[in-house]
């Protein structure tokens, strides 16, 4: 089979509208970020100026990376994603990489680490031991690998109702706290820093964390074989996804920073519910634990509904393990992909290995990010021809300044955990003798 850039995807069955991919891109990305990392960020800066610039300089670095995909996914707009994209701009063996990478940590690990918060945020409502916490990840990561399996239409219809269900419960948190609130009044008076020199190693710590807030905003390319207009659509989800992204994120951010000082910030473990029991009471931090488990079930859906169809589309290729391409005759599901990301997840889980893998599953993931971005100027040189229905603005400046980005973020994982980084180049290189294998013996 041929690149899968193609516009029609044998197997898979075109459920997605525009509405859909857009509700994949803000629901993967909205898991526990938003409501852990201002704590973090409060830790390292000063001012809310100083963490309102931080988030929206992550956001400026995201709609860069979705608008230089947004090319990339208008020339291959079949399943795969950022396969696809690594394969048409180095050859085989990345997106084989790739696709090895996102089964063993990328995508895998990141369900994981989301079904352990789940486990972790049903204790604050029921009452679990460890072992109860470990039961209900292994089982929420189980239950929504068994939903899409039942085809895309069953976990679109989740994840569309779980990303309105989130993003409609931080817009009421919100609403509570500006109506008892003055933007920013927690810290009237104290919201310039008093120095505006850069303190550059402070902010690119903060970056970083914003940055993992803003993680998994690519996945909806994985999806492009089940859109009905991939080549018109995919583009447009990534844009509209990433302001939608942006805005929830800069009120929230705003919202917390009305209610709490700065330093209270930096010493709220669960910022949002300090910041909504400041302004309503001890019983706002159920709905905030409530919310979050709604927020963080919806992203472990979209990563689920995504990053099976990345292992399909490699299978179907011919370039990873057969089986991963079958689809269910009746529901059209890629169900061997689904099966075996949901048992390897739940193994992690199990294992509790994630927290080992967590700095070598971002790493793995900029590094990607950067490569399938760079991609857009090596395309443009070594397929210039080919139609490019949407194109990328600010070339190559846009894409450059993601690269750049990119560099820094990989750079930053590599020198504060060189042991885990170090464990994602093994886990990498381990792959190339499974790609020889699987060359000879196709």
């Amino acid at each position: 089979m041929n690149q899968s850039d193609q516009t029609a995807t044998p197997g898979l069955r075109r459920e997605l509208r525009l509405r859909d991919a857009t509700a994949i891109v803000v629901g993967v990305v909205i898991g526990s970020g938003i409501f852990l990392v201002p704590t973090d960020i409060a830790r390292v800066l000063s001012s809310p100026w100083s963490m309102l610039l931080v988030w929206m300089v992550g956001a400026g670095l995201t709609l860069a990376g979705a608008l230089s995909l947004g090319e990339l996914s208008s020339m291959y707009p079949g399943a795969g994603g950022l396969y696809s994209y690594l394969r048409a701009a180095y050859g085989d063996r990345a997106g084989f990489l790739y696709t090895w990478a996102s089964l063993l940590m990328i995508g895998t690990g990141a369900n994981a680490v989301l079904a352990v918060a789940f486990g972790i945020y049903s204790a604050q409502l029921l009452p679990l031991s460890a072992a109860g916490e470990k039961a209900v990840a292994v089982g929420v990561v189980l239950l929504l690998a068994g939903v899409n399996c039942l085809g895309v239409r069953a976990g679109k219809w989740v994840q569309n109702i779980f990303t309105v269900a989130k993003v409609g419960g931080i817009a009421l948190m919100c609403v509570v706290i500006f109506a008892r609130r003055a933007p920013l009044e927690a810290n009237a008076g104290a919201f310039w820093p008093e120095s505006f020199v850069p303190a550059w190693t402070e902010f690119g710590i903060a970056l970083v964390a914003v940055m993992w807030a803003f993680e998994g905003w690519a996945w909806v390319g994985f999806s492009g074989g089940e859109m009905k207009n991939p080549v018109r659509d995919l583009p447009r989800a990534l844009f509209l996804g990433t302001v939608i992204l942006a805005v929830v994120y800069l009120l929230t951010s705003t919202a917390y920073y009305s209610a709490l000082t700065v330093g209270e910030a930096a010493g709220a473990d669960r910022v949002a519910a300090v910041a909504m029991t400041r302004v309503m009471g001890p019983v706002a931090a159920g709905f905030v634990t409530l919310l979050i488990l709604i927020s963080i079930f919806g992203s472990l859906n979209g990563s689920i509904l995504t990053a099976s169809r990345c292992y399909y589309a490699t299978a179907a290729d011919g370039l990873f393990f057969r089986a991963f391409a079958r689809i269910h005759p009746r529901t059209h599901a890629p169900v061997v992909a689904i099966v075996v990301q949901g048992a390897w997840g739940a193994l992690l889980v199990l294992l509790g290995t994630f927290e080992q893998l967590f700095t070598a599953v971002i790493f793995t993931a900029w590094l990607s990010y950067g490569a399938a971005v760079a991609g857009v100027i090596v395309l443009r040189r070594k397929h210039p021809e080919r139609a490019r229905p949407y194109r990328v603005p600010g070339y190559p400046w846009l894409p450059a300044l993601f690269c750049l980005a990119a560099l820094g973020i990989v750079t930053s994982a590599a020198v504060s955990q060189p042991l885990h980084v170090g464990l994602a180049f093994l886990l990498l290189l381990a792959g190339l003798p499974v790609y020889s294998y699987l060359r000879r013996a196709g």
